[in-house]
This record gives C-alpha cells, structure tokens and sequence, in this order.
C-alpha cells in the first residue's frame, strides 16, 4: 500500500489565494505516483470567505481536509492543529500564500527516502521582502544560534518543510502553549537535510507577517530555548554599576580637586536616573516575559478548540 503524504497548510483570510494554492498543490501532489495523497487545511478563524471556499473543495475532492479553529489562536497554534489531525507518513508543512514553492516537494521526498526525517526548504531569495525585513530575520537567526545553546537553528528556514510520521510524533508530545515551530523541530532532532529554493511573492492579499509580528515571534524564540537574555540582564547590570561607579569616582575627584567645571544641579542627577530606570525596566521586562510563559504554562489548557472538521477518504496505514 502507497505511504500518505498529508499536506498542512494553516490559513487566515487567504480567500484571494486558497483556491489557486489547491490548484496547484493538486498538480503536485498528482505527480508524486509513489505516493497517495491528503491536503489538510486548517482555518485559523478567518473572517472573510476562506471557510466557504475549502467547504466547496471538500465537497468536491475527497482528499481534502479541513480543521476550522474556534477563533483565531495564532499561526503557531494552526500548525499544531494541523500535525495533530495529520494522517500522513510524511507532513509537509506550508503555507497557503504559495510563496513556498511546491515544485520541489518531489525533491523532498527523494531526501526523505534517503533516511532524512525532517528536510527543510531554506530560501536563497526573499522576493517581495524589504530590506529591513531581509536585515532584521538575518540578525535573528544570527542572536538566536548564538544564545540557544545545542539548538541551532539554520538561516533563512521559515515553517516550510517535510517531517516524517517519526518527527511529527516527537513535535506533538511539546504541547508548550507559547510556540517556536521552527526551533521546536531543530530541538526534536532526527536527521535533517535542507533543499534550497527561490521564494516567490505572494500572489494575491497581504503578508500576516508586519514588524509587530515579527519583533513578538523573535522574542518568542529567544524566550522558549534560552536564559541568555536572563544572562544579558545580569550583564547590563555589571555594566550599569560599573558605569555609575566610575562617575561617582569621577563626580568625587571634582569635588576634592574643586574643579570649576563641576556644575551643581539637577541635569547629572536626572541623567543617572533616567540611565538606571531604563536599566532596571529593560531587566524587568525580561523577568516579566519569562514569568509569564510560567503563568500561563500553569493553567494547563488546551492548545485550541476545533469548530469544525471535515475528514479526507485518505486512509493512513502507517498510522
């Protein structure tokens, strides 16, 4: 019997595109003969059409799936809907925009029958990006690979890629409520291979993705596989002591040579304080992250609700 494919595809108000990507990850998938095939899609409460129009693909194709969420829980929180009704042997992960080529999802299945259980597409182009968004994701995997211990995560992977029956096993038993996918996968392990590809611009509607995002992901990822920045705070205070100590010393050398330069007024003492308040907040604020990623790890709730599902004819028999 032919081994499954199950394609995961989280989507949020992509109804400009949903219908194009079915298409052509169709074609695909058609094309991989080895292999039968399921496409799962997984609504991540959409407030525009999206829902209707995979209802509508299900009703006419049998290989497709779909997870509707009860609201809208975050990208993270879809890709874990989606490994979880997965009944592929091999999951590919992408996304609906079709900025992730599928062309060379055959690539990643010949990597994948050479023993790889995890292959990822790392991008050589990021078409449609700027260039401050271009500079600030290099930045990050830069800071993350350095601070994040044995994890390393490779540059310019994003969540497109290939994981086996055994990989996505692993990735379910981290039901940690704040998620990194991309770290989560380098942490479970196996053996990984990468396949380059040239990523396109999305073909209709507007990235998810803005800087806010962006800056909230970022610290996501640092705060869920390392204390260094526990560490930097430690540091930053060091240096803001060490500072302080030499002005004092500074401060007093003037008073005791009566040097005319000394002004007696309040601009030193407010730039000491505005100086040691920014610091104290900044180590605050990074208590704070790690504090609350304790608090909500304590409730204990589900990762998400499912408000509706539709279930492929695909039969898995590696399952």
């Amino acid at each position: 019997m032919k081994k499954v494919i199950s394609v995961v595809a989280p989507a949020y108000n992509e109804e400009e595109s949903i219908q194009r990507f079915y298409e052509v990850i169709k074609g695909v998938l058609e094309g991989c003969t080895n292999y039968d095939y399921e496409i799962l899609i997984v609504n991540d409460g959409s407030k525009d059409n999206t829902p209707n129009i995979v209802r509508d693909i299900c009703a006419k194709d049998k290989k497709v799936s779909f997870v509707s969420l009860s609201r809208n829980f975050g990208h993270e929180i879809a890709v874990m809907a989606g490994m979880d009704y997965a009944k592929g042997d091999v999951v590919i992960l992408m996304d609906a925009d079709l900025q992730d080529t599928p062309s060379i999802i055959p690539d990643m299945l010949k990597k994948y029958e050479e023993g790889y259980d995890v292959v990822n597409a790392k991008r050589k182009s990021r078409d449609g990006e700027t260039w401050m968004k271009k500079f600030t994701a290099k930045m990050f995997y830069k800071v993350f690979s350095a601070s994040s211990g044995k994890v390393k995560m490779p540059e310019n992977v994003g969540n497109y890629r290939l994981v086996s029956r055994r990989a996505v096993e692993g990735f379910k038993k981290l039901r940690e409520t704040h998620r990194f996918a991309r770290g989560l996968f380098c942490w479970v392990g196996y053996p990984t291979t990468e396949i380059e590809f040239e990523r396109d611009a999305r073909i209709a509607g507007k990235t998810k993705y803005n800087y806010k995002t962006m800056i909230n992901y970022a610290i996501e990822g640092l705060t869920s596989f390392t204390t260094a920045p526990l560490r930097w705070a430690t540091y930053l205070g060091i240096i803001t002591a060490i500072v302080a100590l030499c002005y004092a010393i500074y401060v007093l050398f003037m008073v005791f040579t009566h040097d005319p330069n000394l002004e007696r007024g309040w601009a030193s003492m407010v730039i000491l304080i505005l100086f040691f308040g920014s610091a104290q907040l900044i180590v605050l604020g990074i208590l704070g992250e790690y504090l609350g990623r304790i608090f909500d790890e304590t409730k204990n709730r589900p990762l998400y609700f499912v408000q509706e599902y539709i279930n492929s004819d695909v039969n898995n028999s590696g399952k």
